[in-house]
């Protein structure tokens, strides 16, 4: 009998002890799941940009708005467009002829001074046709120049023909009007007068004495 009663009552405090284990394990491990994990500092976040390093520049055609933000590397007539920098910040800019067409000199350079949104724009600017590097300074910049590279390509003009001169024909002489020769006028017959001159007298014989010689 006491192998018999003592066998349950062992049987139960040890099965309930197992079980209470078994809850306390399973309601800790979630707890120690779900404890946080610190993220890496600026992990999922875009530094904020530099002031001075935080504008963009483009290549635009001549005919382009200067509110299109496209950057256009295949131009003719050409300007620099300038968006987001600081306000009145100053520029200096340079273009490099640049491989494989070019030798890396510089063929154009200027300044500019942006406006208060720190926007602003060059003249129209032309090149020699080929390839082209654009360096872009300012002040309060931390890193290196900006720059855009290019092609500069323009269609080859059409020679206006010249206009074929077609030789003149050489003006026929018109025949002028027979010009009336004037025939010299008939000299004047003079007419018989009305009264005719008397008649030559008729010799008179003249009577010699002169001996007539055999």
């Amino acid at each position: 009998m006491f192998t018999t009663s003592w066998r349950p009552k062992l049987t139960i405090p040890l099965g309930a002890a197992l079980a209470a284990t078994g809850l306390t394990l399973t309601v800790a491990a979630p707890s120690a799941g779900a404890q946080p994990t610190a993220a890496p500092a600026g992990h999922g976040k875009t530094p904020a940009a530099k002031n001075g390093d935080n504008g963009t520049v483009k290549i635009h055609r001549s005919t382009t708005s200067v509110t299109d933000p496209r950057n256009e590397p295949h131009v003719c007539v050409f300007y620099l467009d300038a968006f987001g920098f600081d306000p009145a910040q100053s520029v200096t800019w340079q273009i490099q002829s640049w491989p494989p067409t070019g030798d890396r000199s510089v063929v154009d350079q200027g300044a500019l001074a942006l406006d208060s949104n720190g926007d602003g724009h060059t003249s129209d600017q032309t090149l020699p046709s080929g390839h082209y590097k654009l360096f872009w300074n300012f002040t309060g910049e931390h890193g290196a120049a900006k720059h855009k590279v290019f092609w500069v390509s323009c269609p080859a003009s059409t020679p206006t023909p010249k206009p074929t001169h077609t030789a003149k024909p050489t003006p026929t002489a018109t025949p002028s009007s027979p010009v009336p020769t004037l025939s010299p006028a008939p000299s004047p017959v003079p007419s018989p007068t009305s009264s005719s001159a008397p008649p030559a007298p008729a010799p008179t014989p003249v009577h010699t004495t002169l001996p007539v010689t055999g």
